[in-house]
């Protein structure tokens, strides 16, 4: 079986319940930073990626990553994982457009499809946990 290759169902562990509101749990965190977003003068991105519910999500999803190998559930927190760092990588990329007066419009473009993007990787991901189902391989 190919590295990135998702095993049959047959071979894939039951994760623990515990484990399964934990997921929620950290979901439910970066949908509290999100919204920080929304509801103040933060971006979405920039409220995500520098937000304290989400630094303690990310934070969770890596002591928890070990527990949860083999399961359905390890996509849902590499997902999550990378759904932090790659916001991140475009809110760096972002401002270091905005050193410059002609990088501004490309800052705010990319300010404003990143916070798109993490709000669609974290509503998407949180309904197919709800429905107990593994994300795609990114």
């Amino acid at each position: 079986m190919a590295q990135y290759d998702t095993p049959s169902p047959s071979v894939i562990e039951v994760p623990r319940e515990g484990l399964i509101n934990l997921a929620h749990l950290i979901y439910a965190l970066h949908a509290i930073a999100l919204f920080s977003g929304i509801a103040t003068s933060a971006t979405i991105v920039g409220s995500f990626v520098s937000g304290l519910p989400s630094i303690i999500a990310v934070i969770l999803n890596y002591v928890k990553r070990d527990a949860v190998r083999g399961t359905w559930l390890d996509s849902h927190y590499r997902w999550q994982i990378r759904t932090f760092w790659f916001a991140l990588l475009w809110f760096s990329i972002a401002w270091l457009m905005a050193i410059t007066i002609i990088g501004l419009p490309i800052f705010f473009g990319i300010i404003a499809i990143a916070g798109l993007w993490v709000l669609y990787r974290v509503v998407r991901g949180w309904i197919n946990l709800s429905n107990r189902v593994s994300m795609p391989i990114d």
